[in-house]
């Protein structure tokens, strides 16, 4: 049976590259990935091992002696000199120099500046003048004589791009694959691996690329660091650009005036314009033009600088960083706390986001999520995607389903939007079944109504007029209920939190909510101090049952235990961390450090990678973990509710399991223990906990 790479390698040979070879290449190199894999693209395009050395061993050397390093832009402005010509890899400018008439060019790491570039060479690259330049292969002669004025001359310059793309032949080859093939194909493509991801996974995956795909799409995703939420716009396509949220000003955005002249801004030039670290800034405000031009613009395709009214197709995607997990945040604030306050004064602005990805959803990116199999050149699926911008599906959706009427237009539109985006990526050729349709409706319905339950947290005129977000399946007449999974999961914290902001202030974005005074504790029954002895080869005694009801309401935990390096040890305090879990009824942040120790450098090596994968994993729950080797022999767990836990084992308390095939492994009450004491005492103690980094910078 032919596998997903030999179908790849038959239907796509000469427009795919294997995805961990532009890492081989890159090294420290500031250089987008695309760059990498169009010239990767030009010798090692096949599967033959030799051939793709080869090929590597070519790119390097293309590399070596044509990409700029700033450090030596001397020695190659030298080389060039001496040589009279030399062709470079280098980002380019062009600007209109009004009173010489005529353009000159600007290398972003080889340092020169106002260079004369031909017209005709601006008018076939107009991103030239969009003041984020542009990568590209220059040859640049140098002019020797007494009488030059200007002694660098541009003879030749093409970006790096594809020239030409046969759309009609890639919709076509899409039915060599079937549809779960094709998902995997496109997650291998923007270069992760898709066996470490599940089904939904993959559409938050693909679902950054609906921007690429579709015209005037407005796009936000929050979630934690370290999840390739701006890949896709930095590295993935030369048709967009990544800009910094708190650099971009109305000018830049829409139109600069230059004397009588109106120079269009990025949304003139780029298909996807994205904001990067979009997060909330302390002391930072943002030009209430730039607001107010940015709603217009989303919502109508236009803005209104200068003499006119100007158009544009360029979809925005906002990305950026969360403070707390989701449970925190829907008990607590909102899921768009992150976005710089400016912008949720009325919440017009946020009516107009299309989707909400859910960033927290994707596991963050370590060395087996990144794809080392073949999928498209960047370049070319980034010129497809920009072809796909001209087709549009979505009166597609009027087949299958029809919404509710309390659905604003805003809502349809947006539903609208996702379901066309999405049956382009997956579905080109048209072929889709009424399932595959359902799916893409669920979530894009899913993903609007984050946005409008959000809404009605942050500016109650919305709910003057509330939609059900609610869809009767033509096919059968079914009434469907669309929810997020979020509320599913969290559902009691949002009703909680509506309660709350109904009778109080609303938290403003840019507030940090300390989880010591976010929410009232609930009363609780105060435990018993108490000495508990358990006895050699009993069972029955698992930590929730021990230790839970000692850990409700605290938010600081000390664990003390010297013996934390081999697996099995590992695993009890898995089962200690589940308990924490499981007591955190609030969703508010607990704060646990644990404190050990190593026999060896080896063994401590170990232990941090552990660490710090419980640390990634405990994050999206409320836990923050941190961890030192310090320990003393003494073993106990100390909260900031007043216990003192000593453990006589530790957390070590069971009998090793020998047998693979046991419940014992899964179920700890069927385990048998090693005979210790656990005392349970009040203590007037403080738990002295680090602070953790985060904590850090807001006291300094």
């Amino acid at each position: 049976m032919e596998t997903l790479q030999e179908k790849v390698l038959r239907c796509f040979r000469g427009s795919v590259v294997r995805k961990d070879l532009a890492f081989l290449v890159k090294g420290n190199l500031p250089v987008p990935t695309y760059v990498l894999e169009y010239l990767l693209g030009q010798y090692c395009a096949g599967d033959d091992e030799q051939m793709i050395a080869e090929g590597i061993e070519k790119v390097k050397s293309v590399i070596r002696n044509n990409y700029i390093n700033r450090a030596e832009a001397d020695i190659v402005k030298s080389r060039i000199r001496e040589r009279g010509s030399h062709t470079v890899i280098d980002k380019v400018t062009a600007t209109l120099n009004d009173k010489q008439d005529q353009y000159e060019a600007s290398f972003a790491n080889l340092g020169l500046t106002k260079i004369p570039v031909g017209d005709a060479v601006v008018r076939q690259n107009p991103k030239l003048l969009s003041g984020n330049g542009v990568w590209s292969i220059v040859k640049i002669n140098y002019l020797q004589g007494d009488d030059i004025r200007i002694r660098w001359e541009i003879q030749s310059l093409k970006p790096i791009q594809v020239s030409n793309i046969d759309l009609e032949f890639y919709i076509k080859q899409r039915k060599e694959f079937t549809t779960e093939e094709w998902m995997n194909f496109l997650v291998h493509t923007v270069g992760l691996n898709p066996e470490e991801l599940n089904r939904r996974e993959k559409f938050i995956i693909l679902a950054r690329l609906l921007p690429h795909v579709e015209n005037n799409f407005n796009l936000v995703e929050l979630g934690p660091k370290g999840t390739g939420k701006s890949h896709v716009y930095q590295e993935f396509s030369p048709y967009s650009v990544l800009v910094s949220g708190g650099d971009v000003t109305s000018a830049r955005l829409f139109v600069k005036m230059s004397g009588n002249k109106e120079l269009l801004g990025l949304v003139g030039y780029w298909d996807v314009v994205a904001w990067d670290e979009y997060e909330q800034k302390p002391h930072r405000s943002i030009d209430a033009m730039l607001v107010d031009t940015m709603q217009n613009y989303l919502a109508n395709k236009s803005f209104n600088r200068g003499k006119g009214t100007h158009e544009a197709t360029a979809s925005m995607a906002f990305v950026g960083n969360t403070k707390h997990p989701v449970s925190y945040m829907l008990k607590n604030s909102h899921l768009f706390e992150s976005i710089p306050s400016d912008f949720l004064q009325t919440g017009a602005f946020l009516d107009r986001i299309h989707l909400y990805n859910p960033g927290w959803e994707v596991k963050m990116l370590k060395k087996n999520s990144f794809s080392r199999d073949f999928g498209l050149i960047t370049d070319y699926i980034s010129a497809i995607l920009h072809e796909l911008r001209n087709i549009d599906y979505s009166g597609h959706l009027a087949k299958y389903a029809k919404f509710d009427a309390s659905l604003s237009e805003r809502d349809h539109n947006a539903i609208r939007k996702t379901f066309s985006g999405l049956y382009k990526l997956l579905y080109p050729d048209g072929n889709i079944t009424k399932d595959e349709a359902r799916e893409l409706i669920d979530f894009a319905a899913e993903c609007r109504k984050r946005v409008k339950d959000q809404l009605y947290l942050i500016d109650t005129t919305f709910l003057a007029e509330p939609a059900r977000f609610e869809y009767v399946w033509l096919e059968s007449g079914e009434n469907v209920a669309v929810e997020t999974l979020e509320n599913i999961e969290h559902g009691h914290l949002q009703e909680r939190n509506s309660q709350t902001l109904d009778c109080a202030e609303k938290p403003s974005a840019s507030a940090e909510i300390h989880p010591a005074t976010a929410a009232h504790r609930s009363r609780i029954s105060l435990p018993a101090a108490k000495v508990v002895q358990i006895r050699e080869n009993q069972s029955g005694v698992c930590f929730m049952n021990l230790f839970g009801e000692y850990l409700k309401g605290a938010r600081r935990i000390k664990l003390i235990d010297s013996f934390i390096r081999l697996p099995h040890q590992f695993d009890n305090l898995v089962e200690f961390l589940q308990a924490v879990v499981n007591t955190n009824e609030n969703g508010d942040i607990v704060q646990v450090h644990v404190s050990t120790s190593a026999e060896s450098d080896e063994k401590a090596a170990e232990a941090i990678d552990n660490f710090n994968e419980l640390t990634d994993d405990l994050a999206p729950l409320g836990v923050e973990l941190t961890y030192d080797f310090n320990a003393t022999h003494d073993r106990s767990i100390t909260t900031d509710t007043g216990w003192y836990i000593g453990l006589g084992r530790g957390l070590d308390i069971y009998n090793k399991i020998s047998s693979r095939f046991t419940l014992a492994r899964q179920n700890p009450l069927l385990r048998r223990c090693k005979p210790c004491y656990i005392q349970f005492s009040r203590t007037n103690d403080v738990v002295n906990i680090e602070p953790t980094p985060k904590e850090k910078q807001q006291n300094d």
